[in-house]
């Protein structure tokens, strides 16, 4: 009998704390967690875009989705499915149906380190969608996988309970015990860009580290 892993869920990030990430850019909340948090080369499968919610990690060996249809049927509404598939290319672990039931289990969205399928189906989405790359060739289902526990997600540490954030920059994992931390940093660079902005329509926009670059006049001969 194949089996999955489950691991239990910590305490839920209140849902006024998810809203107010969600009010920010993903770079501001990268920014303010130290550049840090994103899952780089990500992008978005679907027409809708803007997703936040508590995520639901499931952790399967690439080109099979058994351990994702489980963590479907387990998943709360509003969470976002975050789907480790090793960042494989060849297999699509999601497509229509997957995707279909997840809007009917009401999630929040997918966010998958692999490929999905069936890209005509996924642009009518409800819900978003963000993957590495599409590939027609199906999945096999034969486990096993782990649900609920820490994955990597293009090398970032995602848990469940963690906060992603997504926008047409891409995804932004915030880990449940820095949501403050975030909040309190992308509110900061949030007010610097404002800042810099209007500096800019004045033409009075200081960079302090390109003011410190000493800059040697060469000739054409030396270069």
């Amino acid at each position: 009998m194949t089996e999955c892993l489950l691991y239990p869920r910590p305490p839920a990030v209140p849902q006024e704390r998810i809203a107010a990430l969600a009010a920010f850019p993903t770079a501001a909340i990268s920014d303010g967690l130290g550049r840090v948090g994103g899952a780089p080369g990500l992008r978005p499968m679907t027409g809708r875009v803007a997703m936040a919610g508590p995520a639901f990690t499931v952790h399967t060996r690439p080109g099979d989705n058994l351990a994702v249809h489980q963590a479907l049927d387990l998943a709360r509404p509003g969470d976002v499915l975050v789907i480790a598939g090793g960042g494989d290319r060849e297999r699509a672990l999601v497509g229509g149906l997957a995707c279909a039931w997840a809007v009917h289990r009401r999630l929040a969205g997918i966010v998958l380190d692999g490929a999905v399928r069936d890209l005509d189906e996924l642009s009518t989405l409800e819900i978003p969608v963000f993957a590495l790359d599409v590939s027609h060739q199906g999945p096999y289902k034969d486990g096993p996988g782990v649900i609920g526990g820490p994955v990597a997600i293009r090398g970032t540490s995602v848990d469940t309970g963690d906060v992603a954030v997504a926008d047409q920059d891409g995804v932004a994992f915030v880990p449940r015990e820095r949501v403050t931390e975030a909040l309190d940093g992308a509110a900061r660079i949030a007010e610097n860009e404002a800042r810099s902005m209007a500096a800019i329509r004045d033409g009075a926009w200081r960079r302090p580290f390109v003011e410190a670059v000493t800059v040697r006049h060469v000739t054409r001969e030396e270069g």
